[in-house]
């Protein structure tokens, strides 16, 4: 089922507005991986994905598939198939003559394309929904059938638009699972777009972030989490810590002291921010290193806690292991790995 897909340059450009809805946007995504399209509200995550599914034609730029240019190429002649925020399913039909609806318009008959879609109906776990009215089903449910519909079209790529974000956290949890079983079972192309980044961190190879309109990184989840590209990319992913300094000859100089950064990071001397997560800090005794603070804050995180450390006019925040057990005021040491440091220009 899956395909590669390329975009080049893809913009486009919304009448009456002074500045483009996505901006040269390039990208691409190997057959039957999952990228995750992360960003705000207004960051251009859904234009992108309406170009590339057809609904909109782009002011300028290129959408392949395996190769060849499909910008021009009707929607329904793409092969690609579309899920929305809302199931958006026919109140008419019933459960299997939505998921059987491709077919139908594809010319089989309805008995034969009720037969052919019910294996999609089962494999999100609805067998036994088949003849029910759409009315009858959950909001969890009917995403799961408009998911079907989608799969049931045999796209050779999978564009998902926050089908999950109106589902309570059990069942976002449930669909993550059938993804991830679709992904095992059929291994489809997959482009999610998400405001969420823990979402993208479960259910996605790699992860590009749009930032008004613009895409400011694209990489693996984990360079996304630990090298973002931009103050606005660490803050996105969930980063906190923003140390201010400047950096001379590759070593970070600030009220935490000189960091040398790791071998990659790439910083032109003068005013930058050194950036670490809060993940990776560890509290050390207050004689072991050079950076010393004071504990101003405690903060629970789910079954952990998370410090703020005040080291003269900066804070660093720290998630701690379960087994530590620290108090406000208490003078503690800050561990900087080095290979978890990064740093960006503050010119740039």
């Amino acid at each position: 089922m899956s395909t590669s897909l390329e975009v080049r340059d893809l913009t486009r450009h919304h009448r009456g507005q002074q500045t483009p809805a996505l901006n040269g946007l390039e990208l691409a995504v190997d057959a039957g991986t999952c990228l995750a399209v992360l960003g705000p509200s207004g960051s251009g995550k859904s234009t992108a994905l309406r170009l590339i599914a057809g609904l909109d034609a782009p002011t300028r730029g290129a959408v392949f598939l395996d190769g060849e240019d499909v910008t021009n190429t009707p929607a329904e002649k793409r092969g690609i198939a579309m899920v929305f925020q809302r199931p958006l399913l026919f109140p008419h039909l019933s459960v299997i003559d939505n998921v059987a609806f491709a077919a139908r318009a594809a010319g089989l008959s309805r008995r034969d394309s009720r037969s052919a879609s019910r294996r999609y109906l089962e494999f999100v776990q609805l067998g036994d929904y088949a003849d029910r009215s759409v009315a009858d089903i959950s909001g969890g449910q009917a995403q799961r059938v408009a998911l079907a519909r989608s799969l049931a079209a045999e796209p050779k790529v999978l564009l998902l638009d926050e089908p999950f974000s109106a589902l309570d956290s059990a069942l976002r949890s449930d669909m993550y699972a059938l993804l991830r079983s679709i992904r095992d079972e059929l291994n489809p192309t997959i482009v999610l777009v998400t405001h969420d980044q823990s979402e993208a961190a479960v259910v996605a190879d790699a992860i590009a972030v749009l930032i008004s309109g613009t895409m400011e990184h694209h990489s693996d989840m984990r360079t996304a989490y630990v090298r973002p590209s931009t103050l606005a990319v660490h803050r996105l992913m969930g980063g906190l810590n923003e140390i201010h300094g400047s950096v001379a000859s590759g070593v970070h100089h600030s009220e935490l002291g000189s960091h040398a950064l790791p071998a990659g990071v790439c910083v032109r001397d003068g005013p930058a921010t050194l950036m670490i997560r809060q993940e990776m800090v560890r509290i050390v005794p207050a004689t072991a290193p050079a950076v010393t603070g004071t504990i101003v804050q405690l903060q629970s995180v789910g079954i952990r806690q998370r410090a703020r450390v005040r080291i003269g006019t900066s804070s660093v925040f720290v998630d701690l292991a379960p087994h530590v057990d620290v108090m406000v005021g208490a003078e503690v040491g800050l561990e900087l790995p080095t290979e978890a440091l990064q740093a960006v220009s503050d010119e740039s």
